[in-house]
């Protein structure tokens, strides 16, 4: 993503057309967090979907306000050490000029940074399904707070600020599988290893309620990642944002296919959670990669993360980490892969002169993109863990545990996600009363993975 922070002499005059697509990019990115939402909340048991609901829709509020106060400020600001950012002016969005164009290009200043704002509010919403059916909505929301703050603002900065050192090394991340994938996916582990497991993980059985939201979820989610991925070269003059286009259905399908293949092989069954997930894996994976490869690279970038994704969601059960729905296996593993596989796959020939392995060359773009993979895994990791447990500590991170059992929507939100009560007709009927949410939520296993 072509980042920047001032005003050039020479800027080129504002294009109604590429301003307003990007618009109805940012649009498209927004759309994505009540997607996840969905995505999430249909993986869930009955008891934790309106929680996990709210897990995701909180971010819109809390990121949003951050972002206008000093997010933006933190992230795209005068670079200063190559570590964080900062202009006075990007405080409160209150010295931007309406007609000032981003860096050159022909955006309004107002429009980078709405496109932008909508990656700050998706990235702490991902980790929100690492964490299911055990967190205090309190604590959660003062995690998303700080979590910003002290790690989205800045890797934003690393990556695509001018002057921020992965961007300045010359690490390729078209729309964010360092910044956002992997830097989410780190974040999950580092707080689940401090907060523990679910009540029941690995004896209870805890399997999706509702496959049809997953499924609706995981197609909004697709539908808005063209905005997420080809908005990312803020305009379309070149034809950059068309490749991006084209290789973000191109490698999601291929993900999806390679999934469902292992899934069979491995397990004998298709099934909806692994369509659902292997998409959202191939998505993953080309949202760093595809503004540098072709579309045959597309296809083997999006089989190769969605058969390593589908292999690595069974680690929690080896490795006795909670991951709940699997963030880690598909975020954090599709970020890795799809941000090396630039090392591999990149043309030369689309986003910059960069060239791959594959295309001659050699070692050297790998090596940057392994340094960026393993700074942003690393920082996320071990802060995220910090903050988790000085939460911990403080306010309490985790609902009781009679709480959690009981159900965590009734708790922390006094509602429920479906009224059964009348579910057997009206006060004179004489049908058997309807069975517990628990039981109705019961199905067939769906998730099938290595233990």
């Amino acid at each position: 993503m072509p980042p920047g922070i001032t005003l050039a002499a020479d800027a080129p005059e504002l294009s109604a057309a590429n301003t307003g697509f990007m618009l109805i990019c940012s649009a498209l990115v927004m759309l994505m967090t009540p997607g996840l939402a969905f995505f999430y909340g249909g993986m869930v048991r009955v008891k934790s979907t309106l929680n996990m609901l709210m897990m995701c829709f909180i971010s819109l509020g809390i990121v949003t306000i951050l972002w206008v106060l000093y997010g933006f400020s933190l992230a795209f600001g005068t670079d200063s050490g190559s570590l964080i950012g900062w202009s006075s002016d990007y405080v409160g969005l209150s010295g931007i000029g309406i007609n000032q164009l981003w860096d050159g290009y022909t955006i309004p200043v107002y429009v980078f940074a709405v496109f932008q704002l909508m990656f700050a509010i998706i990235t702490p919403a991902l980790i929100s399904g690492a964490l299911a059916d055990r967190v205090k909505f309190t604590a959660w929301a003062l995690f998303v707070a700080l979590w910003a703050t002290v790690v989205y603002f800045p890797v934003a900065h690393w990556v695509w600020g001018s002057g921020g050192w992965l961007f300045e090394m010359g690490v390729i991340d078209f729309a964010g599988g360092t910044a956002v994938h992997i830097n989410a996916g780190a974040a999950a582990l580092g707080v689940i290893l401090v907060i523990g497991k679910r009540v029941g993980f690995k004896k209870d059985p805890m399997r999706p309620h509702s496959l049809p939201l997953v499924m609706l979820g995981a197609g909004l989610l697709w539908f808005g990642w063209f905005g997420f991925n080809a908005g990312s070269w803020l305009g379309n003059d070149d034809g950059v944002g068309a490749v991006m286009f084209v290789n973000t259905q191109v490698a999601t399908a291929a993900a999806m296919l390679a999934w469902l293949a292992y899934e069979k092989i491995r397990h004998g069954s298709f099934t909806t959670l692994g369509a659902a997930s292997g998409a959202v894996a191939g998505l993953v994976a080309i949202t760093p990669s595809g503004g540098s490869s072709s579309p045959l690279g597309a296809i083997a970038i999006g089989a190769v993360a969605g058969l390593l994704c589908a292999m690595a969601v069974g680690l929690k059960y080896r490795f006795g980490y909670d991951d709940s729905l699997d963030v880690v296996g598909v975020h954090l593993v599709g970020g890795v892969v799809g941000s090396l596989l630039v090392g591999f796959f990149a043309t030369g020939g689309v986003q910059s002169d960069a060239k791959g392995l594959f295309y001659g060359g050699g070692f050297e773009q790998l090596g940057k993109q392994a340094v960026g993979v393993f700074a942003v895994l690393a920082y996320s990791l071990i802060v995220s863990a910090i903050l988790a447990l000085v939460l911990d500590k403080t306010i309490g991170m985790r609902v009781d545990e009679d709480d959690e059992i009981s159900g965590i929507d009734q708790v922390e939100h006094a509602e429920t996600a479906y009224d059964f009560s009348g579910a057997g007709g009206g006060a004179g009927s004489r049908k058997t009363a309807p069975a517990p949410a628990e039981t109705v939520a019961a199905a067939p296993q769906t998730r099938k993975v290595d233990a």
